[in-house]
Formats: C-alpha cells, structure tokens, sequence
C-alpha cells in the first residue's frame, strides 16, 4: 500500500498501541529524572552532599548519552525500536533500582549515574520517536504528541508518588519502587504492542512469501548524512533545542527546591509540580495538533519561547501564589514538547532516510544540554547563593531559542515514499 493513500484514521486505527508503549517508555526513561528534586532532600540530610555533587549524576548520565546517541540511532535505522527497546527496558529496571545501594561514597555516586546512563541509551527519546514517525505520516504530529506525553505523565506522577514513597517507606525504597514497578508496567506493553516500520515491514513480507530483505522496503526519502550536517535548517533546529533544554531542564531538576527556599512546602510543591504535569499533556496534544496544521516552525518557535515566562514569573521580586501557580501552568504546557518539536522538525527538514542517525545526532546535543542544565544550575545557586542569576538567564535563552524556530525556512519538498 502507498503510505500516500493512508488516511489519518487508518494510521490510528493500526498505530494507536504502538504509540501507547512508545509514550509509556518514554515515560520511564523520565522517571528518574523527574524524581531527583525529591531526592536532594533526603540524600543531602543523610550524606551531606552539596547541590553540585547531586545535579553532577544526572549532568554525567546525560553526557553519556550524548555520546552514545549518534550510534545508537544508526543501529535503530539497521535493527528498529522493538529488538533495542526490550532488553533496554530490563537493565534500565535495574539501574534505577541499584541507587538505593548508595552509601554516601561521592564516587559511587557518579558511578551509579554513569551505569543508568549507559543503560538508559536504550530507552531514550531516539527509540520511541523513531518508532512513531515512521509509522505515522498524516497524523505525525498527534502521534509524537502523545508519545512524549510520557514525559508529561512521568512529571505529574512522580512527585506526589515519590514524596508518598519517600516518606512512608525512606529514599532506598523509593528508587526500588519506581524502577522495577513502573518498568514493569513499560515492558509488558513494549512487548505486546512495540513493533514499528521494520516489523511490520517484515510481517507484510512473511505473509506475501518474499524472501528479498525488507530492509529496502521501509527506506523513504531524504537527506544523507553529509547533506544533513551541511543543512543550516537543521543547525538552527539544534542550536534553539540545545539552549532551551540547557535552561529548561536545569529548571526542573531544581524546581522542587526552587519552589520550597520560595515558601512552599514539599507537599505543595510536589502538588505544584504535579499541576505543571498535567498541564503538560494538554501542551503536548495540543503542540501536535498545531503542528500537523499549521506552520510547524512558527508553532515550535512560539512554544519554545514562551518558555521565558516561566522563568521571568518564579524571579525573586516577581513571584507571588498566583505567580507561582501561572509559572508551573506555563511551564507545563510547554515541558517536554522541545522533543516533540525537535524530532517533528527533524523529519520535516532531512526526511526519513538516515531519520535515526540524523535525530540520534539531535538527541545527543539535547542529552548533552540535559546534562549541562542541572551542574550549571547547581554551580549557580552554590556559587550566588540563589537561583536568580540562572533565571535571568532562562527568560534571555528562551526568547532567542524561539526566535531561531520562528524564522525558518520552509519545509523542503519530499517525494512520497515508495509503495510497500
């Protein structure tokens, strides 16, 4: 069938459990991170480490993946999502479980995060996104909405959940609980529904009794990964998502406690980031309904910029309750859709052909802002004594990060993919 043909709903109607593993794995790579606020706590009581020391793990995790993503997405454009994905999702189980064997050793810290990162490479944004674009065309922009929705779900569960677990059964228990329950959950779905353009692919073949490699039968036009890196498009899709992902996870790795030295108490502020959460899915649907209607670039450029407010309404001066409450609303609705944007760009402007490599290049620069954004939040707040300066710098990298979105060219003209 010609991929031209498909409506919408027929993709749905054959896709819509594929996106519901993807979202839910998206969902437990997440979790971690949208957990370390919670942690800081406790781990700093107990052990007397500095922020540094506790945003360092995630900032080195990060870095790893960074350097692992390029390859990584040059093996799911040979192998797909499902064969890389099931066996990722095990160890990553154990990697969250095994940080509740910290002691209060600096290195075995590090060390830990540098295992999850290893790990976690498998689970990433690169996995589940590919998985989706190339299977949805018409509805593309929906379906990465509802898959990095994950992120949106890990962000309002995770805070009430993990201060729940926290306090009722202490943090060891707390990671064990959330990396075998809820990559549990994750890898039953992934087994039972995880199969993207290769698998089906190869069941279509099984069925009309080819032998031939179904390899050639799921490549769609593009650029080659010389074209990509020479394309000045893609370099301002990576400069906007790398400057707003440095401020914007730097953010929510310390919002809980940006949130608590503001007044607010752990439960309000786990309540609070929970909100931020929810107004995360609605973000997310909605950023992927724009996009498949309108000008992708304006949508992302504005969604990324708005950005700044969050961070201009939580200065000291500024917040107020209603500030605050405004702030998290805002911030929500545009948490996690600088991936969405950033792999529904991706594809727009270097198509599917090499969409792996060149997305899994992508994510490196964002896994490489992810890991940046916490030390240097932290170094800040250690160094100034406050969050303020980190900030002001958020308010300034989001407005320029959205601009660069804004100005963009338009999309280049593909031809449709061959009939499979």
């Amino acid at each position: 069938m010609n991929a031209a043909t498909v409506s919408a709903a027929q993709e749905w109607k054959s896709g819509w459990t594929l996106v519901l593993a993807c979202s839910v794995g998206f969902s437990f790579f997440s979790v971690l991170l949208s957990a370390t606020g919670l942690f800081m706590g406790p781990l700093a009581g107990e052990f007397g480490w500095s922020r540094t020391l506790l945003s360092a793990g995630p900032s080195i995790a990060t870095a790893v993946t960074a350097i692992l993503s390029p390859f990584y997405g040059a093996l799911i454009d040979r192998h797909g999502s499902r064969r890389l994905a099931l066996p990722g999702i095990v160890l990553t189980m154990g990697a969250v479980a095994l940080f509740s064997f910290a002691s209060g050793s600096a290195a075995q810290w590090i060390g830990l995060w540098v295992l999850f990162g290893l790990i976690s490479t498998s689970i990433k944004s690169t996995i589940w996104s590919a998985a989706v674009v190339g299977v949805f065309e018409k509805g593309r922009g929906l379906a990465l909405g509802l898959t990095v929705a994950g992120t949106a779900v890990s962000q309002t569960v995770v805070p009430p959940l993990g201060n729940f677990l926290i306090g009722e059964f202490g943090w060891r228990a707390a990671f064990v609980w959330l990396g075998i329950g809820w990559g549990g959950l994750t890898l039953l779905l992934c087994w039972l529904f995880l199969f993207d353009a290769h698998d089906r692919a190869k069941a279509r073949a099984a069925r009309d009794g080819q032998v031939a490699a179904v390899r050639g039968a799921v490549e769609l036009p593009g650029l080659t990964r010389a074209q990509a890196l020479r394309d000045t498009a893609l370099w301002r899709v990576a400069l906007s998502t790398f400057v707003v992902m440095v401020l914007t996870i730097g953010l929510g790795i310390h919002l809980f406690p940006i949130l608590t030295e503001a007044g607010v108490s752990r439960a309000n502020a786990a309540w609070l980031t929970s909100l931020s959460g929810v107004a995360g899915i609605v973000g997310k649907l909605a950023t992927g309904a724009l996009l498949d209607r309108f000008r992708p670039n304006w949508i992302g450029g504005v969604t990324m910029g708005v950005t700044a407010v969050t961070f201009f309404l939580l200065i000291d001066g500024m917040r107020s309750p209603a500030a605050i409450i405004c702030a998290m609303l805002v911030n929500g609705y545009a948490a996690g859709t600088k991936t969405q944007i950033c792999g529904f760009l991706t594809v727009g402007y270097a198509g599917m052909r090499n969409f792996g490599s060149i997305y899994g290049a992508m994510s490196a620069l964002v896994a490489l802002a992810s890991g940046l954004g916490p030390m240097i939040a932290g170094m800040v707040y250690d160094r100034a004594g406050g969050y303020e300066p980190f900030l002001w710098a958020g308010v300034i990298g989001c407005t320029l990060g959205g601009a660069l979105l804004v100005s963009l060219p338009a999309y280049p003209k593909w031809e449709k993919p061959a009939a499979i």
